[in-house]
């Protein structure tokens, strides 16, 4: 009751204290001041000759004691000792402090001095500078921390938190906490013994291993290692989970020192901090050659991997970066957000179209000499593909032969196409229309090289990148799961056993920005995805760092539960990245090249000639039975499902 009654009083100044004006707060620290300057001349005098009322003092005090008013807080005014909020008072408020008392000292002995009046020992002046500053700095300081403490308790709710990490990332958020006043730290916990037992403005720092121990004093656990690699961070999540504390971290370095996050800007774990691997740093003569000061064009800029390559390229300085896109809203968003960081030597060219219509892709690769095109525009999601396999068609290789075929006319040095793991042994019509689309490309290579022996001219050369699954795109279970979660469950799993490779969208578009570089004639590039992920196991990690528990047989009263719902048609338990090709290592660890079964042009094309006017009719089954002709291993799949 007691402690009630102090913490409703304490409420009650807090917010007596914060509503003051400004003016008032000034003229408050003004008088403490006046009271301070005349006591700390009279100390200096008592310090030095060791009598309170000596008559070197009596003397003297006859002009010190109002000079030091009247010099003194005018000085302190006109320097701006009372602009400062006493609430972020630090040491650099004391530097200026004793600065400025060490110009107001000498102010004080010239003036006694060109006056002739009465003077104290000369040590007294180093003895009136070190009171000045002792007085005025631990006033300040302990106003401060009284502010503080006034303002916590104000808070109706204070969050008992663990700091994980003793660094420099963990002191300055807890510097930022207490100034916000919300929570209390309870400890910092490091996994370096040489820190364990020492203490952070007598927070002390102990072994993550107590945390069994004092897990009911916390509401949560601050992850404070923005550098953390992705190994340790879901070591110390798993560990945090099994002790059922809810954990949150600061924000990345890059977002801390772009300046687009404060240290203080917590949140929760993502999935997508904790799936794939640690980045593996790019090969330096791999990133940048033929894009620096260059041409280059993204199909499908608005998407996931496309934007991804736009931000990419454009840390690369091309010359000209030419998004193509048919989504409005998509080209509108991108662009508004490439504005912002577009160095000023790059030109940045929005292009509102589609990828399948021949007359703008040609005018736009011949109009402005595009060099390098990245070819990402494509349906992806398999289930409406499958649904509506004539537009998956018509998109995905009319797109392709479409650009291709420019690209070839307008003289492009390179163009790479972003493929899917997907096209190995389709089982879906999205999978079979990026298989074809490979074919394209394969088959404008072999042309492209024909025509160029012929004419005696460099050809441009094709290249094709496949990977699986990237965290965080459209098609992508992270953000279906993210929003169950948020509405409540249930997360839909189609089958308990499904097993997929994730890759983060950063990592992804600089290994294909890397395999362009490494690009021959119709090149397959395969991209190392990692360790495979069971998609269940995913599911459960999401809901665990949502904060939430799984509602099964075991736990009938928990928040979320899984429900398997079956395979969906044309979908896969996993997916592989090659057909039936050795890969061969290249100059990066993570980049591997392969050599797959293709079709010659003489060959190809008349039987794509014939499946457009399939599409142009609405034809589905011609369009179909085309399909499969052309991607045999599609219609043997489908036969086995």
């Amino acid at each position: 009751m007691k402690f009630k009654k102090y913490r409703y009083w304490s409420i009650g100044v807090a917010e007596q204290v914060f509503s003051f004006p400004p003016r008032v707060r000034r003229l408050l620290m003004i008088g403490i001041d006046a009271l301070l300057l005349p006591l700390a001349v009279w100390l200096s005098f008592w310090l030095r000759l060791a009598h309170p009322l000596h008559p070197n003092f009596q003397a003297a005090s006859l002009w010190l004691l109002p000079a030091v008013l009247l010099l003194g807080l005018p000085l302190y005014a006109f320097t701006g000792q009372y602009k400062g909020l006493t609430r972020y008072v630090g040491s650099r408020s004391l530097y200026r402090l004793a600065g400025r008392n060490g110009l107001f000292v000498l102010l004080l002995a010239a003036t006694g001095v060109m006056l002739r009046l009465p003077m104290p020992p000369r040590s007294s002046w180093i003895l009136l500078w070190l009171l000045l500053t002792g007085f005025t700095g631990s006033v300040r300081f302990a106003l401060r921390d009284l502010l503080l403490s006034l303002r916590s308790v104000a808070h109706k709710q204070t969050v008992c938190v663990a700091i994980y990490g003793a660094g420099e990332a963990g002191v300055q958020l807890a510097a930022a906490l207490r100034l916000a006043g919300n929570h209390q730290i309870v400890t910092f916990l490091d996994d370096a013994p040489s820190l364990w037992q020492r203490t952070i403005n007598d927070i002390p720092i102990q072994n993550p291993q107590v945390l069994s121990e004092i897990q009911d004093q916390l509401d949560q656990v601050l992850l404070a290692i923005p550098s953390l690699p992705r190994s340790e961070r879901r070591r110390i999540v798993a560990e945090l989970q099994r002790q059922a504390i809810p954990v949150l971290q600061i924000p990345s370095v890059d977002d801390l020192t772009s300046g687009r996050a404060r240290i203080d800007a917590l949140r929760p774990v993502a999935i997508e901090d904790l799936l794939g691997r640690d980045p593996v740093p790019p090969v330096p003569e791999l990133l940048g050659p033929g894009l620096r000061d260059a041409v280059v064009c993204v199909t499908g800029a608005g998407g996931s991997i496309g934007s991804e390559l736009c931000r990419q390229i454009l840390q690369l300085f091309p010359r000209t970066l030419i998004l193509l896109e048919r989504s409005e809203p998509s080209l509108y968003a991108l662009e508004q957000e490439l504005r912002q960081q577009v160095p000023a030597s790059v030109k940045l060219l929005p292009v509102l179209g589609s990828a399948t219509d021949p007359a703008l892709v040609q005018r736009l690769f011949a109009g402005y000499g595009v060099q390098t095109v990245f070819h990402s525009a494509a349906y992806k999601h398999v289930p409406l593909v499958e649904a509506n396999p004539l537009a998956g068609l018509s998109n995905n290789v009319g797109s392709t032969r479409v650009v291709c075929k420019a690209a070839i006319a307008a003289g492009v040095s390179e163009l790479v196409l972003i493929s899917s793991d997907k096209a190995v042994r389709p089982t879906n019509v999205m999978g079979a229309s990026k298989r074809l689309a490979e074919l394209v490309v394969q088959a404008s290579a072999l042309e492209a090289l024909q025509s160029a022996d012929r004419v005696g001219e460099p050809c441009t050369r094709f290249a094709m990148v496949r990977f699986g699954n990237v965290l965080g795109s459209s098609g992508s279970v992270v953000p279906l799961f993210r929003k169950q979660i948020a509405a409540g469950g249930p997360i839909t799993l189609t089958h308990p056993e499904m097993i997929r490779y994730f890759m983060t969208i950063p990592e992804a578009a600089q290994l294909v920005l890397q395999a362009a570089t490494l690009a021959g004639a119709g090149d397959l590039f395969l991209l190392d995805m990692g360790e495979p992920v069971r998609i269940k196991d995913l599911a459960e990690q999401m809901v665990r760092l949502s904060g939430l528990s799984l509602r099964d047989a075991c736990s009938p009263n928990g928040d979320i539960e899984i429900v398997c719902t079956g395979l969906r048609p044309g979908e896969k338990l996993f997916e592989e990245l090659l057909i039936e090709a050795e890969s061969q290592s290249t100059k990066h660890p993570l980049i591997y090249r392969a050599t797959e079964h293709s079709i010659p042009p003489e060959n190809l094309w008349p039987r794509l000639d014939e499946l457009e006017k399939a599409l142009v009719l609405y034809d589905q089954i011609k369009t179909l039975n085309i399909l499969s002709e052309l991607v045999p291993e599609w219609e043997s799949c489908t036969k086995n499902i």
